[in-house]
């Protein structure tokens, strides 16, 4: 039995050991990425099942008896995945301890008791469960999954015990305080189911779960193999086994890539721009416009040119023409002439031959003019205003329907403002009522 024990421990221990080695592996069907901090993207609850031996003592020593018998243990839990390296755990345990021989460890061969059977009702513990698979900046999804737990809890169980002289003897039921340690392995076997290897020493706040007491506080060990089943959304990864690290890593890998990929994009556009900007700048027939707002290209070399890139017009040599006294007295006459209907901007046909000579002068030399119409102050100022200059646009109309150019002749009105002689007399009304004419 001895050797049986030794050999399950060791099979137990080994597997913790490998675990190391092994961690380094992916299961690449479930390496999708996962935003890194995206809230709901993992499933973080999990239930557990599992079964195996339990046993008076710890693999590094026996306690109270030499002969300790495997018994059965099983148990179950739901955890909550907090961090991908760390969970809390609530656990139910319960099973069997016993041992029959009377030899006590460390005591006399006669010793007090040949055997005990305690029957551990049930345990109930919570425990932190460390992960340490995710720290390997390699991995994507983890296939192994090393872990350690540690809690406190409460058990419940019941001792009966033999002595050496054959009497039984049938305890109460006992709660006490226990601290269970752990470690294991869990291995992922498909998405959100794992098996789950594991050791577990339990630490009794007492020293009676065997029936006999020395001094020492009892502890027992349970060596297990289990089921871990992930709840929630299958399509979710369970965090437990996701490496968070590395899609960090993947997450500034594929953001590198894309702003590499857009700032290559914008180098291209820039090149384009900058080649269509150098184009714009050509000026093929050099005379100094860029072929995009030449309006006329092929300009043979040393041709002046307008802003749009056309040949500027021949200047012709400015000739200057003098007004003669003759001219004075052509437009003397015509403004001594000049004659409209009363309160009206009709020019009468008295006038109409002086006017036609200012026209032939106008023509011959070229001469610019000005007309100014006036009033006198009988009436309103708007209404004069508006009369002075419809007499002196009749006056410019009745020029440009005898070849003058209009552009030459400027007509103004001032209305009763300028008056060169008193409007209290009708003579000086008169004088007032006129249109200048000034030649230049």
């Amino acid at each position: 039995m001895k050797k049986t024990n030794i050999f399950r421990s060791g099979a137990v221990l080994t597997a913790i050991l490998l675990s190391g080695g092994l961690m380094a592996q992916d299961q690449q069907s479930g390496s999708d990425y996962v935003k890194p901090f995206e809230p709901g993207a993992f499933r973080t609850w999990s239930v557990g099942v599992h079964g195996g031996a339990m046993y008076l003592g710890s693999f590094f020593g026996q306690d109270d008896y030499k002969g300790r018998k495997t018994e059965l243990g099983y148990g179950a839990y739901v955890k909550k995945q907090i961090l991908p390296s760390f969970g809390l755990q609530a656990n139910y345990f319960r099973g069997k301890l016993s041992a029959n021989t009377s030899h006590l460890n460390g005591q006399d061969q006669a010793g007090p008791n040949a055997s005990f059977s305690t029957d551990l009702h049930w345990a109930a513990t919570i425990s932190g469960n460390f992960t340490f698979a995710n720290i390997n900046f390699r991995q994507r999804e983890n296939v192994i999954q090393p872990y350690a737990t540690a809690g406190a809890g409460m058990a419940e169980y019941r001792p009966t015990y033999t002595s050496t002289a054959g009497a039984t003897t049938v305890s109460h039921n006992i709660p006490e305080l226990i601290i269970p340690i752990g470690a294991g392995v869990k291995f992922r076997v498909v998405d959100g189911v794992n098996l789950d290897l594991g050791y577990t020493v339990t630490f009794v706040n007492s020293d009676n779960i065997d029936g006999y007491t020395r001094g020492v506080n009892d502890k027992y060990s349970y060596a297990h193999a289990g089921l871990e089943f992930a709840l929630g959304d299958k399509r979710k990864p369970q965090l437990a086994s996701h490496n968070i690290v590395s899609d960090i890593e993947r997450d500034y890998s594929g953001r590198y890539d894309q702003l590499k990929s857009e700032l290559d994009e914008q180098k291209e556009k820039n090149k384009q721009l900058e080649d269509k900007f150098n184009q714009t700048l050509v000026d093929t027939d050099k005379d100094g416009v860029v072929d995009l707002f030449d309006k006329c290209p092929g300009t043979p070399a040393g041709t002046a040119v307008d802003g749009s890139g056309c040949p500027l017009p021949e200047r012709k040599p400015d000739v200057k023409v003098y007004i003669t006294e003759e001219d004075k007295k052509v437009v003397a006459e015509a403004i001594k002439n000049l004659e409209f209907d009363f309160g009206k901007a009709t020019i009468r046909e008295s006038s109409f031959s002086s006017l036609s000579r200012v026209a032939d002068l106008l023509k011959s030399k070229n001469f610019s003019l000005k007309l100014a119409g006036h009033t006198d102050d009988v009436g309103s100022a708007s209404s004069n205003l508006k009369l002075s200059k419809s007499r002196a646009e009749a006056v410019k109309m009745f020029l440009v329907s005898r070849g003058a150019n209009a552009s030459r002749i400027e007509a103004t009105g001032y209305g009763e403002d300028q008056p060169i002689a008193s409007n209290k007399t009708e003579t000086g009304r008169q004088q007032n009522r006129r249109v200048e004419f000034t030649l230049f």
